[in-house]
């Protein structure tokens, strides 16, 4: 964005200089809509300075104060390599599997076992997917009228926060701690007393047993979107009818699902 907006105020100095030229040096150059010419590159300006105006805004908290954790440079100032989507600012830079980076959104899926219907599904802005587990199993809530009595997760949604507040849940959680549920992790019990316990659940024979099902329950819907309703990215900008368009792609796959099941 610096680059991008030094150069473009050196082409608005240029074509207001050119615009200054007397009509005699003008015949000979090609024919050009100065004004039309000066005004895209300043709204392409407006769009830069609004997207560094969020960047310097995105670390802080509802309140305006600094989040926690140091900083290596001022408070409020991005790095020069933080990025922003220009046509939609709401999507964040995410790390894109095989390799690279892609301005992305975070697709959830909750899925029964018996069907692999989907029966929530949400979509946000966070590369992280722990902040979702909770709002997730709340969709299945409001979605089916109650909780399922067992839910299994990757290690992606452990946290201490997510155990604490599943205690009060009426149902059994299952989250792997490491990759799969095949890594081993140590966890400080006294600090983490929530997270102790899942790990010590997860290394019983029936832990493993009912985390075993997860892949093969909740990945298949994925693979038919991407491979048999070949969605494999959005049309859409913008948070909410980016959110809009992932429900319609998960009822799509449900309807064709439902299908093939009344045909069979």
């Amino acid at each position: 964005m610096q680059q991008c907006e030094a150069e473009l105020k050196a082409q608005i100095e240029a074509l207001l200089q050119r615009a200054k030229r007397s009509d005699e040096a003008e015949a000979d150059e090609p024919e050009l809509d100065i004004p039309a010419e000066i005004d895209r590159r300043e709204k392409r300006l407006e769009a830069i300075a609004a997207a560094r105006q969020r960047l310097e805004q995105r670390p802080r908290d509802g309140e305006g104060n600094p989040k926690g954790g140091r900083y290596k440079r001022d408070f409020g100032v991005p790095e020069a390599k933080a990025q922003e989507n220009f046509t939609d600012p709401d999507s964040r830079i995410m790390k894109r599997a095989g390799g690279g980076f892609d301005a992305s959104y975070n697709a959830q899926t909750a899925v029964e076992d018996t069907a692999h219907i989907i029966v929530a599904a949400e979509l946000g802005n966070n590369a992280a997917d722990c902040g979702q587990l909770l709002p997730m199993l709340q969709a299945v809530k409001d979605n089916l009228g109650a909780l399922p009595k067992q839910g299994l997760a990757d290690a992606g949604y452990r946290s201490e926060e997510n155990f604490a507040k599943a205690t009060g849940l009426e149902m059994e959680l299952v989250v792997a701690l490491g990759r799969e549920g095949k890594q081993q992790v140590q966890v400080d019990a006294e600090a983490y007393p929530h997270t102790a316990t899942m790990a010590m659940k997860c290394q019983t024979q029936e832990g493993r047993g009912a985390y075993r099902r997860r892949k093969w329950i909740a990945e298949p819907p994925n693979g038919w979107i991407k491979n048999v309703l070949g969605f494999r990215q959005f049309s859409l900008r913008g948070l909410k009818k980016v959110q809009a368009e992932w429900k319609l792609v998960c009822m799509a796959l449900n309807l064709r699902r439902m299908g093939a099941l009344t045909a069979a």
